[in-house]
């Protein structure tokens, strides 16, 4: 085998298109749009070289028109899961020992077919199955995509290239395995490009990979798998099973051979999981690796000296793109006294104009949220903020799902700085505002970071750099991304290394090599090249 010490190509994040009146690419997705629409597609699962219909299927459809199918995917059996990772298992030895260079290559086409022909493919397969407007769709599923697959080679040359000391006799070098035993990727409905990049970022490594996308965006995930496909990744090295998750997930963790998870989704289910590895561990070959990125209550905290339009965008953008279903979208907001008036005025005026319909329609800010379960728990919890004397809505606060689950974006203005929208994710277009006395800055930030349980996005704006640097260290724990002057959403791969703690995850950091270095295992190897042959050191003589 030839030998050479390769440069990648210099990863750049990937432009993000107009979809201007009258621009080629608005043309191409809106087509692209009416083709899947006017179809309907078959979603086998991928085990190895097999497609395998079930015969026991689900219909996809899109939440802004919930009648309509555009789809039907098959849903797996246990013996279905078990094959899937005795079929992983089986190809892991060829995969694992490809060079570096090929597994580098498959992920950089991908990249490269998503960036051109099926830009509009992923493009309009996330607006009808997540119901995301085009620029959301935009952003995710090409750009965001594009990036983590065109940034994790890279950075995994960076990992590989992290080597330690030698001297003239002795070579220590430092190589990096994947882990023994198969990953489990469980991904989820709000983000096409996590989706791909979960099972993807583990499999880069040299790792294979039992992939269990949401229900909810099966429809997307199916262009993805056509993609890694057409890029040339072997089979067996992703395998992607649908269906009852409580089963799915037993099955694979009962297996000797299960090395770790890479999950994005609720908190509840990832403790879950957490607590079933630990109840499983004297059965692993290995400890397994547990990374996960859940929940979050993101704020947005404003000081006295605050620019008033800035913050009004910075709430609009943040809690409302993509229907607040993003674990960054704020969700809490914290203003001070002497702003409000103008703030509620100017809030109010822009959120009245959003306009909301089929993604189709790019005139359309707010689509529909994902499901009936979502769409019912966000219509409770405005039902009661209309009942409850400490809370009043402001703006929105009206809901239908006659055709689409389609919730008004609402802002609740509380009385009570514990009030449940203050503290419970809902996964909406909904923001509760907490109003406070300027004079009570320093508590303020305390309040923010005591009131949730979660640590993934927050905000603080202020024009005063006394106030920006109070902020940034009382609330060090309460977000692991952290924004100055800007919305708490919209991390982008290479610039903003997404994660958060507490109830938000580990922190592992998607979009950095610090993410990447979780699916490898190091072995120091150290060579000496003139070996001792006597044991005994100077220390033993006179």
């Amino acid at each position: 085998m030839l030998k050479g010490f390769f440069q990648v190509p210099k990863a750049v994040n990937e432009p993000v298109k107009s979809y201007a009146p009258n621009s080629p690419e608005k043309a191409a997705v809106l087509a692209e749009y009416k083709k899947m629409w006017n179809s309907k597609i078959d979603v086998p699962l991928y085990i190895g070289s097999e497609e395998i219909r079930t015969r026991n299927t689900k219909d996809m459809t899109a939440p802004h028109d919930h009648k309509h199918v555009v789809g039907t995917y098959h849903l797996a059996e246990k013996a279905h899961v078990e094959k899937a990772i005795a079929n992983a298992l089986a190809n892991k030895v060829k995969w694992a020992n490809m060079a570096w260079e090929h597994r580098a290559a498959i992920f950089l086409k991908a990249a490269e077919l998503i960036a051109g022909p099926y830009r509009a493919k992923i493009n309009a397969a996330t607006m009808i199955a997540q119901s995301k407007n085009i620029y959301q769709a935009e952003i995710d599923a090409s750009c965001e995509l594009i990036d983590f697959l065109r940034y994790n080679v890279e950075f995994m040359t960076q990992i590989y290239g992290d080597q330690p000391k030698s001297d003239s006799g002795v070579w220590n070098r430092l190589e990096y395995r994947p882990l023994e035993g198969f990953i489990y990727a469980i991904t989820p409905f709000n983000f096409t490009a996590i989706a791909a990049n979960l099972p993807a970022s583990a499999a880069m490594m040299g790792n294979v990979v039992i992939w269990k996308p949401s229900d909810s965006q099966v429809f997307s995930a199916k262009i993805i798998i056509d993609i890694f496909k057409e890029a040339g990744l072997p089979d067996g090295v992703i395998n992607v099973v649908f269906g009852d998750a409580q089963m799915i997930s037993e099955t694979v963790f009962a297996s000797r051979d299960f090395a770790g998870v890479h999950f994005t989704g609720s908190t509840h289910v990832f403790k879950d999981i957490w607590k079933t590895i630990g109840n499983n561990i004297h059965h692993y070959k290995t400890y397994p690796r547990i990374v996960g990125e859940t929940g979050g209550k993101d704020f947005i905290v404003a000081h006295a000296s605050a620019n008033v339009q800035q913050v009004v965008a910075g709430i609009v953008r943040g809690a409302f793109e993509f229907q607040g279903q993003k674990c960054s979208a704020a969700s809490r907001a914290y203003l001070p006294q002497s702003l409000w008036s103008e703030i509620k005025s100017e809030l109010i005026k822009e959120v009245q104009s959003l306009k909301m319909g089929s993604p189709e329609d790019f005139g359309n800010f707010i689509t529909a949220v994902i499901h009936e379960g979502s769409f019912d728990k966000l219509a409770s919890f405005i039902d009661q903020a209309k009942k409850d004397a400490d809370a009043e809505i402001i703006v929105g606060g009206n809901y239908d799902k006659s055709v689409g689950y389609f919730i008004e974006p609402t802002v609740i203005v509380t009385t009570n700085p514990k009030y449940a929208t203050m503290e419970t994710e809902l996964f909406g277009p909904v923001i509760t505002i907490y109003v406070y006395e300027d004079k009570k800055w320093s508590e303020t930030l305390q309040l923010v970071d005591e009131t949730s349980e979660y640590a993934l996005t927050g905000a603080v704006f202020s024009k005063d750099r006394y106030a920006i640097e109070e902020a940034t260290v009382a609330l060090q724990n309460a977000a692991g991304n952290f924004y100055i002057n800007d919305k708490p959403t919209g991390a982008v791969v290479g610039m903003q290394p997404f994660g958060g703690a507490r109830s938000s995850g580990t922190n592992d950091k998607a979009g950095s090599a610090l993410n990447l270095l979780r699916w490898a295992s190091a072995r120091t190897i150290k060579e000496t090249f003139v070996t001792p042959a006597d044991y005994r050191y100077p220390f033993l003589g006179e």
